[in-house]
């Protein structure tokens, strides 16, 4: 059965239709005191596949009782599909006494599951910190599909270099247009950051400023008023991950951005496109 966390009850239902698997129905309680429940009542087979983002504590501490509660239901085999793997950003110790979040995380989920499946880990090494096996899947060729079908001249740009590559998907995805990244240059005096793009020219051209996840907003919000001083005819932004915390939407507009384009990895207002059929080949 495909068992949904709370945060990710949209994608497991596409999922359960994509794979032909019966969709479970766990319920989610809190106690009193403030301790969550998550429980399986309805489960029926010997494996499970648990579809759970883990985008804040309460989501990991719901996913690890979901694997235990489907062992209890009597499931052999299972597997943690994880679509955003909150703390994938914390992947090493950034100062004394200080944890690797992500490899704690990982070996707690490790403990009860078969094996892993991410999608887009924001630090592909994330997935060494498992003690099962993980396949990681790259969703990002499906942010081509909700654009708009007649882009002008359009330009796919990353966040940096290192991240090209996620634009070269999408635009192969899409049929269209060039790749580029933007720069970043931190003023040593005032420790301002200065955002603008590599080389290729943007004025009168649509732009799609694509990145794996969009958190806060900030630096995104910065890049696309750069584009629009630079005289861009449209500008959109494209992301596997549209995490969008407190006010990112809301900066992004501001900025000038046309259209936030996301997927359900994270179930927010612009998740337009599913990562359903990707998960589905993985789990052949």
């Amino acid at each position: 059965m495909i068992v949904p966390g709370s945060s990710s009850q949209l994608l497991a239902a596409a999922l359960a239709e994509e794979t032909g698997r019966p969709l479970a129905t766990p319920t989610y309680d809190r106690f009193p005191d403030g301790e969550g429940l998550a429980a399986v009542p309805d489960f029926a087979g010997d494996e499970a596949t648990i579809v759970a983002a883990t985008d804040a504590d309460e989501a990991w501490v719901e996913l690890l009782q979901l694997q235990d509660a489907v062992r209890e239901a009597g499931a052999e085999r299972v597997t943690t599909v994880i679509p955003y793997m909150g703390y994938a950003r914390q992947d090493q110790s950034f100062g004394d006494g200080e944890p690797v979040s992500a490899r704690a995380m990982a070996r707690a989920v490790s403990t009860g599951t078969d094996r892993v499946v991410l999608v887009n880990p924001h630090e592909a090494g994330v997935a060494d910190f498992y003690d099962v096996p993980v396949e990681t899947v790259d969703a990002a060729s499906a942010l081509a599909e909700p654009l708009p079908a007649a882009l002008d001249d359009p330009l796919f740009l990353a966040p940096d270099e290192g991240a090209v590559g996620i634009a070269e998907t999408v635009r192969d995805a899409y049929g269209a247009g060039e790749t580029d990244y933007f720069e970043k240059h931190r003023d040593r005096d005032t420790g301002a950051i200065e955002v603008s793009p590599s080389d290729a020219a943007v004025a009168g051209r649509d732009v799609v400023v694509v990145d794996d996840i969009v958190a806060t907003g900030s630096t995104m919000s910065e890049s696309v008023a750069v584009l629009n001083e630079r005289g861009a005819a449209r500008v959109l932004a494209a992301c596997v991950h549209p995490m969008l915390a407190a006010n990112a939407v809301t900066k992004l507009r501001g900025a000038g951005v046309d259209r936030i384009v996301g997927s359900d990895t994270l179930e927010r207002g612009c998740s337009v496109v599913s990562v359903a059929p990707v998960l589905a080949d993985a789990l052949e």
